[in-house]
């Protein structure tokens, strides 16, 4: 009886690490989107951690003043990543039901 147990166990456990195979290779495909200045300053992230895009509005690039736009777009793009990240830490929770796992990256 100890060894069916063990069976399912083990069946059960590989039926995991598929599971967890699969959602962490769709989270990496996930994108999020983070804005600054209001949306004049948008970034777009994937789940693994890339800058997909930036998108600037023309209203906010003032010569004179560069350090603005580049705070601008470190924002944004920090905010992207955020929630990117957090998009692909919810996929895996769904599937882990919140255990800390080492190895996940997310």
């Amino acid at each position: 009886m100890a060894q069916m147990d063990m069976n399912k166990m083990m069946k059960q456990a590989r039926q995991m690490q598929a599971e967890l195979a699969k959602a962490q290779a769709e989270a990496t495909k996930l994108t999020a989107e983070g804005t600054a200045g209001g949306g004049v300053v948008r970034a777009v992230a994937t789940g693994d951690g890339f800058v997909e895009s930036i998108t600037i509005d023309p209203s906010v690039v003032d010569p004179d003043d560069t350090e603005m736009l580049e705070d601008l777009i470190t924002i944004a793009v920090n905010d992207a990543l955020h929630a990117a990240q957090e998009k692909a830490a919810e996929k895996l929770n769904a599937i882990t039901g919140g255990l800390n796992i080492p190895g996940l990256g997310f």
